[in-house]
């Protein structure tokens, strides 16, 4: 389980082996997909499947909750400038 605040877009990427669990508790957060938008407010949550493209976009100060394995990696097998490292990331 990961507790994350973001504000703005990260970056298209996708994970090969893990699905993702996104739960919001506060603001907003779209999970664009390449053939639809998924728009959760507080209290919704959504299962991107693993092996989907996505991008999500959160409004400012969204506070949400993200449950997949430890080794899930921040951008899939993409690193750019935004990426957290997987031994970087705080998890409870």
């Amino acid at each position: 389980m990961k507790i994350a605040k973001g504000s703005g877009e990260l970056v298209w990427h996708s994970h090969e082996n893990e699905d993702e669990l996104f739960l919001v508790w506060k603001g907003q957060l779209t999970l664009k997909l390449r053939d639809k938008e998924i728009v959760l407010n507080p209290g919704e949550m959504y299962v991107v499947p693993k092996g989907v493209e996505h991008c999500p976009l959160a409004a400012p100060d969204t506070h949400f909750i993200m449950i997949e394995p430890a080794s899930t990696q921040h951008t899939g097998t993409d690193v750019t400038g935004v990426t957290v490292a997987t031994d970087d990331q705080t998890w409870i």
